[in-house]
């Protein structure tokens, strides 16, 4: 039997609005997060990402709805007598403390013998690879050494759940990478539930097991990294997650999950879906630039003549915009890394725009 670490049930959160009424910053979620996941709440700010964090720490209550932690209900127990840690952005280590005092702050908080609290801090630094620094004050570390200090610090209570909430924005690019991947590797040793708040979809999709789009309150999509990103459910996710060519039209035409849309101007395309569609129903055909391709391949039911307009070079890839005959203008991404893949085109020309059908996916929203 698949066990919860934690779950919510039909959420909701709102705020006092000072011009009068209320805010509602999370609007009915429901969310089951298993037992050892890497589970992140992905979306922009203010989608309530944050907000379903700090009810499961205890640090908000909701307005209505459940939230159980491994099968017991929250109710309004305190965040103190909660099996969670979080750790935030801002790392909040005391400046005039070593590793080791700010470590092991909170066993001291509870009176837990010196002795033990010395072994459990020397654990919690090996874990985040620390071990040997306990005697170094905090602005003698790094960006990146500082935040898995934080990580120790909240691993040493062991939680049967960890928050984190947006804990590398602070980090460089390069440092957040790597931190990314040592995280991740992290959650996999110690082996407990990782609930993860982040703005940033590669990092989303780096790090998780399993992701829950939000936008204005609501939870869009659960599923796998590949799952979001290939099989986005509607347009919001489609666009948020990566990048992606979003034409709209008309369904002309389905036949079990293939379905035919006409865009306008002569332009028909072949598409999958994954409802039944009504004639006319008005759609959106999601397709991403690296499943669009400009070579002049075999046939194929989504094959058009389209006008170069832009071509940016990014290194490992150049990015080309294309105008199709009817104006509307799409990204096609082509790696550098396969000579054989590479077209050699300039801004003006003609050229053969084609993709799969399979690459195609029709969005009802």
């Amino acid at each position: 039997m698949t066990s919860h670490a934690i779950e919510l049930r039909r959420v909701c959160k709102r705020f006092p609005n000072p011009g009068g009424g209320e805010v509602i910053a999370v609007n009915d979620v429901s969310l089951e997060i298993l037992d050892g996941e890497f589970f992140s709440l992905l979306g922009p700010s203010g989608c309530g990402k944050t907000t379903t964090l700090r009810m499961i720490a205890g640090f908000e209550l909701p307005s209505s709805g459940e939230i159980f932690i491994h099968g017991k209900s929250m109710g309004s127990i305190p965040p103190f007598n909660r099996p969670v840690n979080t750790v935030f952005q801002h790392y909040a280590l005391f400046p005039h403390m070593s590793v080791g005092e700010n470590v092991g702050f909170g066993l001291e908080m509870k009176g837990i013998p010196k002795s033990e609290i010395k072994a459990r801090v020397a654990e919690a630094l090996r874990m985040v690879r620390l071990a040997g620094l306990e005697d170094r004050r905090p602005n003698q570390l790094s960006g990146g050494q500082q935040q898995r200090v934080a990580v120790a610090r909240a691993l040493i209570n062991r939680p049967e759940v960890l928050l984190l909430d947006e804990p590398l924005g602070a980090l460089d690019l390069k440092l957040r990478k790597e931190m990314q991947l040592e995280l991740k590797t992290l959650q996999r040793e110690v082996g407990i539930t990782f609930i993860y708040v982040t703005h940033d979809q590669e990092e989303a999709l780096t790090m998780s097991d399993r992701i829950a789009v939000m936008n204005n309150g609501m939870v869009q999509q659960v599923g796998t990294p590949a799952a979001i990103y290939e099989q986005p459910t509607n347009r919001y996710v489609a666009d948020f997650i990566g990048e992606s060519n979003l034409l709209d039209g008309v369904v002309i035409n389905q036949g079990g999950s293939s379905v035919e849309v006409d865009l306008g101007d002569g332009l028909v395309v072949q598409a999958t879906a994954h409802s039944r569609l009504e004639r006319g129903q008005r759609v959106s055909v999601a397709v991403r630039p690296e499943k669009m391709s400009l070579k002049d391949e075999s046939p194929t039911a989504n094959r058009f003549t389209a006008r170069i307009d832009e071509i940016v070079y990014l290194g490992t890839d150049t990015n080309f915009r294309v105008c199709l005959p009817g104006g509307q203008l799409v990204r096609v991404r082509q790696q550098n890394n396969a000579p054989d893949a590479q077209v050699q085109a300039q801004v003006g020309e003609q050229v053969v725009v084609s993709f799969p059908v399979n690459a195609a996916r029709v969005l009802v929203d």
